[in-house]
C-alpha cells in the first residue's frame, strides 16, 4: 500500500541562469571596504597555510553543497555553511569563497593574433604574478539571528572536475582601528568538491534537495539577490534542511532536476519516477512502504512545456512521517525514460526521530 503524500508542483521554471561574476573579472567596481577586506583575507589564507591549524573563531563547518546545471556547459554549486552567531561581535560577518581546480593544467598560450603588448615597466616585473582561480567572491552577510547554528548560503560556477573551496569568514574590518581594540574574529575553511559532468548527454539529475520548503517567487530575481540567496531558482526558491533528522510531525519533501531525457515529436518526454523507502536494520535493510509513481508526459505536463524554451523537467513530493517509526531510511528514487530505455536511480539517507 503506497503511503500518503502531497506532490510538489511542477514548474515549467526557465533554464538556470547564473549571473555571477568572478571577483578576478569585476576587481574595478570593489569598493575600497571590499578592497581592504580582500588585501586581509589574503594575509589571512596565507597565515593559514603556514600554520598547523587554521583559525576557527567562528566555529565554522560545511554543511552541504548541491549541484545543477548552468548556462555554457558549466555547473551550478550553491553551498552553505554554517557558524556560531552568538561568536559574533556585530550583526554582519563578511564572507569570501576561492574555488581552485585540483586537475586543471595550466594553459599555454597561443601565438598572439595582434601586434604584442608594449614592454613590461619595471614596476611591472616587481609585481607578483596575479593568481588565477576557477571562481573568487566576496560578500557580507547580514546575521538574522544570534541563536544556534546560523546557515549561509552562497554558490559558484565552475567547470565538470574537483576542487577545492576555501572559506573564509571574519568579522568586519572597521574603517578606522580603534586603540586596544580585541582582534577580529574570523574562521577558515578548506573543502573538496567533486562536481559532476551534467552536460554529457546522458540520462542524469541534479542533487536531490531535502527543502524545508519550497516557495514561489513573483519573479526571478535580480542577479544581487540571486547573489545572496543562491537556491532561488527561476520563480521557486528551496531552503534547504541541513539536517537529515526529521520528527513524526514533519514531512520529508524533496526535489530533483531531470537532465538529458528523450522527447518525442512533440519535444515531450516520458518518464517516469518511482519513490521507494527501506529502513535500515543493522548491516541490511528492508522495504518499507512507496509512494504512487509519477508519470511526466505529453499528458501531465503543461501543454506550454517545451526544453526548447529552457523548461526544467523537475520531480517532487512531500511526505508525512507520521506513520514512520523511529529509525534510519533510505529513500530511493528510480527516474525511468521510457523513450531512451534508461534508468538510474539516487538515494536519500535520513532519520525519523520522536517529538
Amino acid at each position: 500500500m503506497a503511503i500518503g503524500r502531497r506532490v510538489v508542483a511542477l514548474c515549467s521554471a526557465a533554464a538556470l541562469v547564473c549571473s555571477g561574476t568572478l571577483l578576478a573579472q569585476q576587481v574595478k567596481k570593489l569598493s575600497d571596504a571590499q578592497r581592504r577586506e580582500v588585501q586581509e583575507i589574503v594575509k589571512i589564507i596565507d597565515s593559514a597555510a603556514a600554520a598547523a591549524t587554521a583559525p576557527n573563531d567562528l566555529s565554522l563547518t560545511w554543511a552541504r553543497e548541491d549541484v545543477l546545471k548552468a548556462q555554457g556547459n558549466q555547473e551550478y554549486v550553491p553551498f552553505t555553511v554554517m557558524i556560531d552567531p552568538s561568536k559574533v561581535s556585530g550583526n554582519n560577518v563578511t564572507i569570501y569563497w576561492r574555488v581552485v581546480s585540483k586537475t586543471a593544467k595550466p594553459a599555454v598560450a597561443a601565438a598572439p593574433a595582434t601586434p604584442p603588448a608594449p614592454a613590461r615597466t619595471d614596476e611591472d616585473r616587481k609585481a607578483p604574478p596575479k593568481p588565477e582561480y576557477a571562481y573568487e567572491d566576496i560578500s557580507t552577510a547580514a546575521l538574522q539571528s544570534k541563536n544556534g547554528p546560523y546557515p549561509i548560503s552562497r554558490s559558484f560556477a565552475v567547470a565538470p572536475g574537483a576542487y577545492e573551496v576555501t572559506v573564509v569568514v571574519k568579522e568586519p574590518t572597521p574603517q578606522k582601528q580603534q586603540k586596544n581594540a580585541p582582534p577580529l574574529k574570523m574562521s577558515v575553511l578548506k573543502q573538496n568538491v567533486d562536481v559532476p559532468d551534467l552536460w554529457n548527454g546522458e540520462l542524469n539529475t541534479s542533487t536531490v534537495f531535502l527543502a524545508q520548503r519550497i516557495d514561489p517567487l513573483p519573479a526571478p530575481l535580480t542577479p544581487q539577490q540571486q547573489a545572496e540567496r543562491p537556491y532561488a531558482l527561476g520563480t521557486m526558491e528551496i531552503v534547504p534542511v541541513v539536517d537529515t533528522k526529521f520528527t513524526k510531525k514533519s514531512e520529508l519533501s524533496t526535489l530533483v532536476l531531470i537532465y538529458n531525457v528523450k522527447t518525442d515529436a512533440t519535444n515531450k518526454p516520458d518518464v517516469t519516477v518511482e519513490y521507494n523507502f527501506y529502513t535500515k536494520q543493522g548491516a541490511g535493510e528492508k522495504f518499507f512502504n512507496k509512494t504512487n509513481p509519477q508519470s511526466l508526459n505529453a499528458q501531465t505536463l503543461p501543454p506550454q512545456f517545451d526544453f526548447a524554451a529552457g523548461h526544467q523537467l523537475q520531480s517532487g513530493q512531500a511526505v508525512p512521517l507520521a506513520s514512520f517509526p523511529e529509525g534510519d531510511y533510505r529513500l530511493e528514487i528510480k527516474i525511468t525514460d521510457k523513450l531512451a530505455a534508461k534508468s538510474l536511480t539516487r538515494n536519500v539517507n535520513f532519520t525519523v526521530v520522536g517529538g
